[in-house]
């Protein structure tokens, strides 16, 4: 399957959110109205589903969290370090540049692009490793990020509908609970439109987000993100003896935009909330060619 056979579908789905999000065809709060449906019930439901009905032992594999995340919190400190040391940041505002540069849009754009690529089966790999990205990567934030907002941001974190999807969905494979037929139908009634509303939504929310006057440094903090955190993921899976396909769901992961949560997370600490927004766009936008360019290398 071709490079542009496999990202023009879900071009084509996002810019069609873009477009009815601009027209006004679609209002914000029928904008929002999906996204509530897509992210409170469809992609619960295909997180759930696939984690209870899984081989855990063929999907849960140190190496490979160990190739993603060690890259993910070095980038995350090296942007730490260099905000406070050499641009003479504040620690709180050098957390939240920290997380621009390194937290991924898994969920809208890294599984639709490894599904479509390497098919359904590599979805459980997938929320393995998402399991543990938003828990870690926010509380590395938090800790340098002041008081304001974080008792908020770690209710919120905890009580996220995909960790506690994927924690549900482990916790009843683990413990061999039958799935009857008429959950397992309703589960994949819900689950089957997920992908879909959610490459929606991505698409329809660009539109409310504006660059700014802060656009230099969220082009750089974009670079970091889309270039530099999966050549070193890459760099990290070859160091460790990661089958090709393991490195590419890997490395596509890490190529893929700064996950909108980044910019609530931002907001909720008072700190370069309009660079991490410019970020979200930026990364959004050049994030057709850096995927396209990592698929292309490791297909």
């Amino acid at each position: 399957m071709s490079v542009v056979s496999i990202i023009a579908p879900l071009l084509v789905i996002a810019i069609l959110g873009y477009g009815a999000s601009r027209s006004q065809w679609f209002s914000r709060e029928q904008i929002n109205g999906i996204s509530q449906f897509a992210f409170y019930l469809c992609i619960p439901a295909l997180l759930f589903s696939t984690m209870w009905q899984v081989p855990l032992s063929q999907s849960l594999n140190a190496t490979v969290l160990l190739a993603f995340y060690i890259p993910v919190v070095s980038c995350f400190l090296v942007v730490l370090a260099f905000g406070h040391w050499y641009l003479q940041r504040p620690w709180a505002k050098c957390a939240v540049m920290a997380l621009s540069g390194s937290y991924s849009n898994c969920l809208l754009v890294g599984l639709p692009v490894i599904v479509a690529a390497f098919g359904e089966a590599q979805m459980a790999r997938v929320f393995i490793i998402i399991t543990f990205h938003s828990a870690i990567l926010f509380s590395l934030t938090l800790a340098f990020g002041g008081q304001g907002g974080r008792r908020q941001a770690l209710k919120d974190l905890f009580v996220n509908p995909v960790i506690l999807s994927i924690g549900l969905g482990l916790l009843a494979n683990v413990l061999a609970v039958p799935m009857p037929s008429v959950a397992k139908a309703s589960l994949s009634m819900l689950a089957t439109p997920a992908i879909t509303c959610a490459l929606f939504v991505l698409g329809a929310n660009l539109h409310y987000y504006r660059l700014n006057t802060s656009w230099v440094p969220a082009l750089g903090l974009a670079l970091v993100k889309l270039l530099l955190l999966p050549a070193m993921v890459f760099a990290c899976g070859h160091a460790l003896g990661l089958s090709e396909l393991d490195i590419a769901v890997t490395v596509l992961l890490a190529a893929s935009p700064l996950g909108v949560n980044a910019y609530l997370i931002a907001v909720k600490l008072q700190q370069d909330a309009d660079i991490t927004a410019s970020s979200v766009v930026i990364s959004s936008g050049l994030s057709a060619l850096s995927v396209a360019s990592w698929l292309s290398l490791l297909t």
